[in-house]
């Protein structure tokens, strides 16, 4: 089994910062891609911010100079770095990671249980 954890979500004022983390641990073989994705309530899940094995890095466009994701792939990590945070920004963060569990087996998308950021004075 595979499972990803998230941390570091919390309340937040108004141009604050926080950094979120996730730490995949299980039957890994190989991560491909790995990512954040948000849900504002009454929203749909929408992608904030992805990395893939090779390096190469895409930010939905809110988010462009105030958001960075990095991975530690030795460690199985990634993070998101959140600065200039704006009460647009408030919802449920999930982590998502493409891996692979055996050498031959298929990739299959896992999700985190999220972790809610909140912007507010």
């Amino acid at each position: 089994q595979v499972q990803l954890v998230e941390s570091g979500g919390g309340l937040v004022q108004p141009g604050g910062s926080l950094r979120l983390s996730c730490a995949a641990s299980g039957s890994i073989f190989s991560i491909n891609a790995m990512g954040w994705y948000r849900q504002a309530s009454g929203k749909q899940r929408e992608l904030v911010a992805t990395v893939t094995s090779a390096g190469s890095i895409n930010y939905v466009d809110s988010v462009k100079g105030r958001f960075t994701i990095s991975r530690d792939s030795a460690k199985e990590l990634v993070h998101l770095q959140m600065n200039s945070l704006e009460p647009e920004d408030t919802a449920v963060y999930y982590c998502n990671a493409g891996i692979r569990s055996s050498r031959f087996g298929a990739v299959r998308s896992y999700w985190g249980k999220g972790t809610l950021v909140t912007v507010s004075s």
